[in-house]
């Protein structure tokens, strides 16, 4: 039996162990897409508890205590910060072959050298001692980050922020750490909702610019766009969970347009050909920037009406969609590339059942620039063992897994840099599965290379950061 845990955790052959120790582990980490705040890290936030750093804004956690049965006033409620922790402690025995358990007991490991399983018999003693930790400087929002050996991270950012703390960080000479904003535009995009005029009005502000008609709506987009790129920013975020795409012409899209400014009711059909409009507009500013561009598709989102109006939205009752896209995709890409102005894209999908259709779709517009249409890391639900398994297999088997941007994570907490180890074992114990099975020769220093460029290389050049490389390890 296998120790739980230890040095070879995932890794099942003598192949896998040696691509993970030699290759893998000694990377240092990008982290492309995450929702830390910028603020917290340019104020050097120092968490006062274990609750307050590992379940606060932590979906993920919040979904399993309720699954566990755990009363809500002991997840988002007014219970206190350790009637919380306890709760989770009481929680995380049941959770066998949850990636929860695992990710727990690395953020206990790694962050806090912590080698005790978390149980309601060790909470207490785990419970004085994370909290005895979390007050010495190396707790600190920037220590966390350099001890993790982060050398760049992407927050995700709406266009009418003012990227006031990345200026700040950008500035920090005491800080080697790039935090660059991501273009996340959902507000231009939301015409249906009923705050999209008042958006809109944020947006006058920001570009400092009146906007009555959409081309005014475009140039302020546009001016914004100038602006995050003067601040590092090298990807745009596109949330798509429902229908994207349809033929339009101008007069209607600017018809729609303003009755929205008029607060006019906007129907989800009304609202499609003004999004592809904007999304071919805005695709082509991206390409013109040299940014990413990211499609995480199929969120279901605020399934539980009565829970997100008492605790709000993005708290953990989100799901997977099931809506088909795959002639939309296409035609919204090839809109782009028709004026060879489709920019760097990677498409995320949240249902599984779409892996395949979405890695071979991105086949369709490559070019002289390798991997230049990512089938993206196994998201949200899917970010677990077997559907980083199933998106790895599917990216070798109709693409070049070799030219993979690998992982990130997607993640408000800052001791989640865990899940990059969690991926690079996962992804040595399959190649060096690939290997031992002699299905791949074992030319071990060019594997390696592959590995890796996956971990960390690939996305480096994607982004064209150019960051100085140091690997040795602390």
């Amino acid at each position: 039996m296998k120790a739980f845990m230890d040095d070879d955790f995932l890794l099942e052959t003598a192949t896998a162990k040696a691509l993970y120790h030699t290759y893998a582990k000694k990377m240092p980490i990008i982290d492309y897409h995450c929702h830390l705040s910028a603020k917290e890290i340019a104020e050097n936030k120092q968490f006062s508890t274990l609750t307050e750093v590992w379940l606060g804004d932590d979906h993920y956690k919040w979904r399993a205590l309720r699954a566990n049965g755990i009363p809500e006033h002991y997840i988002t409620g007014q219970s206190s910060e350790k009637e919380k922790f306890m709760k989770w402690a009481d929680t995380i025995p049941a959770l066998i072959g949850n990636p929860l358990y695992h990710w727990t007991h690395l953020e206990l490991q790694r962050c806090f050298g912590i080698e005790e399983i978390l149980t309601p018999e060790t909470a207490e003693a785990i419970w004085n001692e994370g909290n005895q930790q979390l007050q010495t400087e190396r707790f600190k929002a920037k220590e966390v980050i350099k001890r993790f050996r982060v050398k760049a991270l992407c927050t995700t950012d709406d266009p009418v922020d003012s990227l006031q703390y990345h200026k700040q960080l950008k500035e920090d000479q005491s800080f080697d750490v790039k935090v660059l904003p991501t273009f996340r535009p959902d507000g231009a995009l939301a015409i249906e909702k009923p705050a999209f005029s008042s958006w809109v009005h944020e947006l006058e502000q920001a570009a400092a610019m009146p906007i009555r008609s959409l081309a005014d709506f475009k140039a302020a987009l546009a001016k914004r766009i100038d602006y995050f790129d003067e601040a590092g920013c090298r990807l745009s975020d596109h949330s798509l969970e429902s229908a994207f795409f349809k033929r339009f012409t101008e007069e209607e899209v600017e018809a729609v347009f303003q009755r929205a400014l008029r607060k006019e009711v906007i129907t989800e059909a009304e609202a499609v050909p003004y999004k592809t409009a904007l999304m071919i507009y805005l695709g082509e500013l991206y390409a013109e920037k040299g940014w990413a561009m990211q499609f995480h598709i199929g969120g279901l989102r605020n399934a539980n009406t009565r829970m997100v109006a008492q605790v709000g939205p993005n708290t953990g009752f989100d799901s997977i969609a099931d809506f088909t896209y795959a002639g939309e995709l296409a035609h919204l890409l090839d809109e782009l590339e028709k004026k060879n102005r489709l920019p760097k894209t990677i498409l995320y999908c949240l249902n599984p059942r779409d892996n395949y259709m979405v890695a071979a779709l991105a086949g369709n517009f490559q070019s002289e620039i390798p991997g230049k249409i990512q089938f993206g890391t196994a998201w949200w639900f899917n970010d677990q063992r077997d559907g980083m398994e199933e998106q790895i297999k599917t990216l070798a088997n109709v693409g070049i897994l070799a030219n993979f941007i690998g992982m990130l994570t997607d993640s408000r907490s800052l001791l989640s840099y865990t899940r990059h180890e969690y991926f690079r074992r996962i992804l040595c114990n399959m190649v060096g599965r690939w290997v031992e099975n002699g299905e791949y020769p074992a030319q071990l220093d060019y594997i390696g290379k592959i590995i890796e460029n996956i971990s960390y290389r690939n996305i480096e050049s994607y982004l064209g950061l150019e960051i100085e490389e140091e690997t040795e390890l602390l």
